[in-house]
């Protein structure tokens, strides 16, 4: 395979520290409301949400009749993220042999963000969606990466998370996809259009399989 394509969100950065804060914040601001509900209840409405919804944050308070601008609804915080551990050894080790790409739902700034954790020197192509104007599933997003990388989607591959976001509609194109199951995207059960090629817990497992994965 020439290209090789990830997600960020739960792929290659570690969002936990922001989600923890989200869930406890949140429910801190439920308190004394007609919703309100401890944060190990919310947590599992987010983790039902995770089966079916790709942002889980946001189907949990619309369940409870809340969005955005409601006083309990907590904005997501960037500064919150960083790189797994296993993120910069995975992409060195395959920046040696494979061109790499981002296909990514992200805020502005995204490959800012990369700059500063000294990992946008890996990638030759970053497609996120706030400067794309279109979102995955769309198949746009894939296909505007696949054209700037200059690339057939059966030369590639794509990494990610989530099973409805990434690699159901990367197999609609044709590519190879690895699912690495971490963040809430991991709770996902595939399905004959989102079964991916290889499944793994964690980018160090990826590592120790990037021969099997990417040859």
């Amino acid at each position: 395979m020439n290209w090789i394509f990830f997600d960020l969100g739960s792929t290659l950065l570690d969002e936990s520290r922001m989600i923890r804060l989200r869930v406890e914040e949140t429910f801190a601001r439920l308190r004394g409301t007609p919703n309100e509900c401890s944060a190990e209840e919310f947590r599992e409405r987010m983790r039902r949400a995770a089966l079916w919804h790709p942002h889980p944050y946001a189907a949990a308070m619309a369940d409870m009749g809340l969005g955005n601008g409601d006083p309990a609804w907590v904005e997501w915080d960037t500064t919150l993220e960083s790189p797994y551990p296993g993120a910069r050894p995975l992409l060195e080790l395959l920046h040696e042999t494979h061109s790499l790409g981002v296909i990514a739902n992200q805020s502005l700034g995204a490959a800012e963000r990369l700059r500063q954790w000294g990992l946008a020197r890996f990638f030759d192509v970053i497609v996120c969606s706030a400067e794309a104007g279109v979102e995955k599933p769309d198949l746009r997003m894939f296909e505007m990466a696949l054209q700037r990388a200059g690339c057939a989607p059966q030369s590639a591959v794509m990494v990610g998370d989530r099973l409805d976001n990434d690699i159901a509609p990367a197999k609609r194109l044709g590519m190879r996809t690895v699912w690495v199951r971490q963040g809430w995207g991991g709770f996902g059960v595939p399905t004959n259009e989102s079964a991916p090629d290889i499944i793994v817990d964690s980018l160090e497992e990826l590592q120790e399989l990037a021969k099997v994965c990417f040859n």
